[in-house]
């Protein structure tokens, strides 16, 4: 079995979709930072269904990494010509593979930051996206200032470094295309986060701003970042998928991605430089955002968050298990229908009664293996972005909060970095060395956690927020994970 590349296309079994285009005549005309598994099964998957059809020639994918676990990816890709093999899994067993073509090459900065700079500066270009991750906006979670100390951007803002974060590159780009009087790419985010376009502004403009005033205000004025929503459960590659790509299709590919069939992307048309037919692809190209990442954020992603601490300490480790659950699941319905969807306004094209349901219909897929300490990971990036506003807005309006409320509790008792059986946690977060003591201190004061204000603000002088997490606390360490969730549906 040969892997896969270009030259190997031809010879894949018939079962198994493969680019219908010639992928010699693409032209690069967006560059991407964070070609992970997210970027592979969404933005890349509509691209590809774009060029199958005869369209977006000339839009094909530069991959870009910038992270030392990157360099995996260079290699990957590299020697498969950019191809990976997608695999849709369905909830009743079927697995439907396919052969995405529309990244054409990969750069990794650290080896040529350079060949990055000169990539984006080119004519060609027209459009930078990012999956970097809630935390790769470097804001400070509750002040929203950008964190103009932290050592890698301290780096790239010393003249004569060559950049190393996507920061640098991007706005050394950026400053090249206006010294040559070519218009400025548009820069697209596609994170996880509420109005991600006007967060990717205030952090390309604060960088720029304090590495020239002139260049600052040039990238407010004349650089479009329009907001996106995106949604597809894609669980972290593993070698188990690895192996089963090639005994069940006869692929040997060293990065395939695995995804469930749901998919959505809700995107503003805001791209001066021209842009993708994307709506010929299924995507909703709209002039407001808004209603539907705040739809996804509060009911998905703050869903996410309800499940996963409570799930881990009550020993599951595979998101459907917990989400087939009924007790997991009464939980979340209650959370969504309760305390999340009052805070949302009407949502253009959805229902949102069918949509909380189909939410609790993909946590349960089995056949995706999501696990729980995926869900469970950087929660300080995920928590105060998506479920502490469902909690000040019903504490503003004397909506219930009971339920996010135990959320917060759980990640704190999660936090502590043991289960409920003794054994320890891994804690995954950038913030792990300064939570975990706060949350083994919370025994003795059960506030210490929730007192961190960089996180939480002010909910800890709120007597009600207080009170009903103090219960909470309490219960998850007397009584433990399913018995207070246990005591919350016989209270509701």
């Amino acid at each position: 079995m040969s892997p896969l590349n270009d030259r190997t296309l031809a010879a894949l079994a018939g079962g198994v979709t493969v680019p219908a285009y010639d992928r010699g005549q693409l032209r690069t005309g967006i560059v991407h930072f964070g070609v992970g598994g997210f970027h592979r099964a969404h933005e890349a998957m509509y691209l590809d269904r774009l060029m199958s059809e005869g369209k977006a020639l000339d839009w094909a994918i530069c991959g870009v990494g910038v992270m030392p676990a990157d360099a995996r990816m260079r290699d990957a890709l590299t020697a498969q010509d950019g191809l990976y093999t997608l695999v849709v899994k369905a909830p009743d067993g079927t697995w439907t593979p396919q052969v995405i073509g529309s990244i054409k090459e990969y750069l990794y900065a650290p080896d040529d930051p350079e060949a990055v700079i000169e990539k984006m500066a080119s004519e060609e270009v027209r459009i930078v996206s990012l999956t970097v991750t809630e935390g790769g906006y470097n804001f400070n979670a509750v002040t929203g200032d950008f964190v103009a100390d932290n050592p890698d951007i301290a780096y790239d803002l010393t003249a004569g470094n060559a950049p190393r974060t996507h920061f640098g590159l991007i706005t050394e780009a950026l400053a090249r295309r206006r010294d040559r009087g070519l218009p400025p790419f548009t820069i697209m985010s596609c994170d996880n986060i509420q109005g991600n376009g006007h967060v990717a502004r205030r952090g390309f403009v604060a960088f720029a701003t304090l590495r020239d005033p002139d260049l600052g205000k040039w990238v407010e004025e004349h650089v479009a970042f329009p907001n996106s929503m995106v949604d597809r459960i894609t669980p972290v590659t593993t070698d188990e998928d690895r192996a089963h790509v090639k005994e069940r299709f006869g692929i040997d590919d060293a990065w395939p991605v695995v995804c469930e069939p749901f998919t959505q992307w809700a995107l503003e048309d805001a791209f001066p430089l021209g842009r993708p037919p994307f709506e010929d692809a299924g995507v909703q190209v709209v002039p407001e955002v808004e209603p539907y990442e705040l739809m996804k954020l509060r009911l998905l992603n703050a869903s996410h968050q309800a499940l996963c601490y409570f799930a881990y300490l009550s020993g599951y480790r595979l998101v459907h298990d917990a989400a087939q659950d009924p007790l997991f699941a009464d939980f979340l319905l209650a959370y969504m229908d309760r305390e999340a969807t009052p805070t949302l306004a009407p949502v253009p094209g959805v229902d949102l009664t069918a949509y909380k349901h189909q939410l609790i219909e993909r946590f349960s897929n089995a056949q995706v293996r999501d696990t729980v300490a995926r869900l469970c990971a950087e929660s300080s990036d995920r928590i105060p972005k998506w479920l502490l506003p469902v909690i000040r807005w019903n504490l503003e309006n004397g909506g219930e909060i009971v339920r996010a409320t135990a959320v917060v509790a759980s990640w704190a008792r999660y936090a502590e970095g043991t289960d409920e059986q003794g054994h320890p946690i891994e804690v995954v977060d950038r913030l792990r060395d300064s939570l975990v003591p706060l949350a083994r201190s919370q025994r003795e004061d059960p506030l210490a956690f929730v007192r961190n204000r960089e996180l939480f603000g002010d909910l800890s002088d709120n007597e009600r927020f207080v009170s009903t997490y103090k219960t909470v606390l309490a219960s998850l360490h007397s009584k433990g994970a399913r018995a207070t969730l246990e005591d919350l549906a016989a209270d509701a």
